[in-house]
């Protein structure tokens, strides 16, 4: 699937570059974390009012309302929540979604690790800039053994104790101190799944390449003109190497 914003460059010669890419999304596939939760909070709420008539939604109806970028609020009316139970479901996904033990439903995505080494050996180290804190990142990598295949200096996120406002506004900030580390000599791009990153990059003149296997659809990636819209890493890598 291809929807380039502009269509040039094909066949020429592959120059050297620098790639970042977002690590939830365009190499984890978080939806079974997201969807665990979401029917933990459900059932927490619950336990309060067990008459409550719950609804509760199947993995493919909740994770499409994610990707559309529906409200936990309105997830929660569609649960079958009054308003102040919905208020209580949310605050209780924002308070939950990102602990432990639930990283743990994480899964690498499909072909990741290929693509990985393929860059590899190529000469190309991707750089890592996520919004996951350090514990959070540092796990992740481990759990999928892909330490070997980020450098400790390409791995670019924030702090345990950082405090977050909203990941469109703290993107960008993480990004530039990500570029001021890298210093990069080639050109730059990116591979992000969210508007955050699309945001981020366009803030500092990066191209940038939006992949349909993490937590926003296509109509919402595309509201935010990536460079391109591609369905994974994969294929996002491949097009980004011809492109180059």
């Amino acid at each position: 699937m291809l929807y380039p914003k502009n269509e040039s460059g094909g066949g020429q010669a592959m120059g050297r570059i620098t790639l970042c890419t977002d690590f939830d999304g365009p190499v984890v596939d978080v939806s079974e974390r997201y969807y665990q939760v979401y029917r933990f909070c459900l059932h927490k709420v619950q336990q309060n009012d067990p008459d409550i008539p719950l609804k509760v939604l199947s993995k493919a109806e909740f994770w499409a309302m994610k990707r559309a970028k529906v409200s936990e609020l309105e997830i929660g009316r569609q649960s079958r929540l009054n308003p102040a139970q919905a208020q209580e479901f949310s605050q209780c996904r924002r308070a939950t979604v990102h602990t432990f033990p639930y990283f743990e439903f994480d899964q690498i995505l499909p072909g990741v690790r290929e693509t990985l080494m393929n860059l590899r050996s190529q000469g190309i180290a991707p750089h890592i800039i996520t919004m996951r804190r350090q514990r959070e990142l540092t796990f992740a990598l481990a759990q999928f053994q892909l330490s070997d295949l980020f450098a400790p200096d390409h791995r670019h996120c924030i702090g345990d104790d950082f405090v977050k406002t909203q990941d469109h506004l703290d993107k960008p900030v993480l990004m530039a101190q990500a570029l001021a580390q890298i210093a990069p000599a080639d050109p730059v791009w990116m591979v992000g799944d969210t508007e955050a990153d699309i945001i981020a990059a366009q803030t500092h003149g990066i191209p940038v390449v939006a992949v349909l296997s993490g937590i926003r659809d296509e109509e919402r990636l595309r509201a935010y003109q990536p460079d391109v819209i591609q369905p994974d890493l994969a294929a996002a890598v491949a097009w980004i190497l011809r492109h180059a």
